[in-house]
C-alpha cells in the first residue's frame, strides 16, 4: 500500500476542458496512491494523515507527454530549417543509428531520463529506436526515475537508410518478440507499447505481423499520422487501396477500437479520417512546437475537441525543441490563434483552460484515471513555486497558473509525486 498523506496549498485541476477548479489554501488528500479529494476544510477522517504545508505554492496534476522520441533528445534545436522527410534523413536517422552502440545509448538515455525526471512530466509515451538492447536500457533508466511511462522499440523495414533498417519483416518481428520476452515482469512503472514508426517505413507484411504481436501481448500502439502533405502523398503511393492515411493502420487492426492507440500530429486529417479517429477512440497527440519547427502546419484541435475526439499534448522532441509540456500548452494556444486568424475563422482559438486540460486530464486519460485531483484519480502532482515571477499587484490563482504556463520552467517545480510516491 502507498503512503497516506495530505498536501496543503493553492490547488488547481481540470474537471473538464472548460472547467478549471481552483482552491486557495485547500487540502489535497492522497490515500493508497490515489486522490481522496480536495477540501477547503480537512475532514476529521484524514486528520491523522501526515500533512505537508506548501504554503503559497501552487499544486497541480502531473503532466502527460503523449509523444516524445528519447533518442532524438541529443539534437533538439538542430536541423530546424528542414521539413519532415528531409529532417528525418539528415538528422534523425543518422543519430538513431548511434544507438546500436550500447555505451552511447546508455550515456544519451541517462541524460534524457535525468532531465525528464526533473521536469513537469509524470507520464509519457516514448519512442526508442529499432535496437532491442538500447530500448531495454531506456526502459531500465525510465523505471529508475519513478515516472509512469510506456516505451516502444521501433519497427521499420523499408524506405530507410542501410545503416538504420531492419532487414525484413520477419527480422523485425523476431527482435520485437525477444524484447517483449526479455522485459516481461521486469518493471513496475514502465510498460511496452507497440511502435511501428509510420506507414512509409513499414511493409504490409510487417504491419500484419505486428497485429499478431499486439493481440498476443495485449499492447497499446503509438505511431504518426498525417503530419506532412508530402508524407500523406507518399502513403497514398505505397497504399493506393487506402481511403485515407488512417485507413492503412485500421486495415491492419492497429487503429483504436479494442486497441488503445495514439496517433501523433494529425495536422492534415480530413473529414473521413477525423471521423475514423473519433469512431475508433484513437488519441490525437497534438505536437504544436514540432508542427511549427518542421513547417508541417497547424492541427485543427478546436475541431477535434468540438467533435469529441480524444486529444492530449506531445512535445515530440526533437521535432519539438523543448521537452516541457507547459511549453506545449502555451504553444498550443498560440498556434490555434494563428490558425483562427490566418486559416479558418470558424475555429476559435484554444483557451488557457483547454490547453491545461490537454496537458493533464486529456492526455492523462490514456493511462486511465490520471491527470486530475478528482476522487479516485491516481495521485500525480506537481508543486509549483512562482515566487520568483514577481508582480506588482495581487493575482488570482487562475492568473498565477496562466502566467506560470507561459513564463516558468523546470527550475520552478519544487516537488513531484507520481501515483502517491514522491519523486523529489
Amino acid at each position: 500500500m502507498e503512503e497516506k498523506f495530505v498536501l496543503k496549498g493553492n490547488i488547481c485541476y481540470s474537471h473538464n476542458a472548460d472547467r478549471l477548479e481552483c482552491m486557495e489554501q485547500g487540502y489535497l488528500v492522497c490515500e493508497d496512491g490515489r486522490s481522496a479529494g480536495v477540501y477547503k476544510e480537512l475532514p476529521q477522517i484524514y486528520a491523522g494523515f501526515p500533512l505537508m504545508d506548501y504554503r503559497d505554492r501552487m499544486i497541480v496534476p502531473g503532466l502527460t507527454d503523449l509523444h516524445i522520441h528519447a533518442p532524438q533528445y541529443p539534437f533538439r534545436g538542430l536541423g530546424m530549417d528542414l521539413e519532415l522527410l528531409d529532417w528525418l534523413n539528415t538528422r534523425t536517422f543518422p543519430e538513431e543509428a548511434r544507438y546500436s552502440d550500447r555505451e552511447y545509448a546508455g550515456k544519451a538515455y541517462r541524460i534524457f531520463a535525468d532531465d525528464i525526471k526533473r521536469g513537469g512530466t509524470t507520464r509519457a509515451c516514448i519512442f526508442g529506436t529499432l535496437h532491442r538492447e538500447a530500448t531495454v536500457k531506456l526502459m531500465d533508466l525510465m523505471e529508475a526515475t519513478g515516472l509512469k511511462t510506456m516505451v516502444g522499440k521501433v519497427n521499420m523495414d523499408r524506405n530507410c537508410p542501410d545503416f538504420l533498417v531492419e532487414e525484413s519483416a520477419e527480422a523485425s518481428i523476431k527482435e520485437t518478440r525477444l524484447w517483449l520476452e526479455e522485459i516481461k515482469g521486469r518493471y513496475r512503472n514502465t510498460r511496452p507499447i507497440l511502435t511501428p514508426r509510420f506507414i512509409p517505413t513499414c511493409t504490409d507484411e510487417l504491419m500484419e505481423k505486428l497485429k499478431g504481436i499486439q493481440e498476443q501481448y495485449g499492447l497499446p500502439v503509438q505511431s504518426h499520422l498525417s503530419e506532412n502533405m508530402g508524407e500523406i502523398a507518399w502513403v497514398k503511393e505505397l497504399c493506393p487501396w487506402s481511403e485515407c492515411y488512417g485507413d492503412v493502420y485500421d486495415h491492419f487492426g492497429l487503429f483504436g477500437g479494442d486497441v488503445k492507440t495514439i496517433m501523433a500530429h494529425c495536422v492534415w486529417s480530413g473529414e473521413e479520417e477525423t471521423e475514423r479517429l473519433r469512431e475508433r477512440g484513437v488519441y490525437v497527440a497534438h505536437c504544436p512546437q514540432s508542427n511549427t519547427n518542421l513547417s508541417s502546419g497547424i492541427a485543427p484541435v478546436r475541431r477535434y475537441l468540438d467533435q469529441g475526439l480524444k486529444v492530449g499534448l506531445g512535445t515530440d522532441v526533437a521535432g519539438g525543441s523543448s521537452a516541457s509540456v507547459f511549453r506545449a500548452m502555451a504553444d498550443a494556444i498560440q498556434v490555434s490563434k494563428l490558425r483562427w486568424r490566418l486559416q479558418d475563422e470558424s475555429l476559435k482559438p484554444l483557451t488557457f483552460t483547454e490547453a491545461f486540460y490537454l496537458g493533464t486530464k486529456g492526455g492523462g486519460s490514456f493511462f486511465g484515471k490520471v491527470g486530475s485531483f478528482e476522487a479516485d484519480y491516481e495521485f500525480d502532482a506537481l508543486v509549483l513555486n512562482d515566487s520568483g515571477l514577481r508582480h506588482p499587484q495581487p493575482l488570482s490563482l487562475q492568473e498565477r497558473l496562466e502566467r506560470f504556463i507561459y513564463l516558468a520552467d523546470e527550475r520552478h517545480i519544487e516537488a513531484k509525486y507520481v501515483a502517491g510516491k514522491k519523486v523529489f
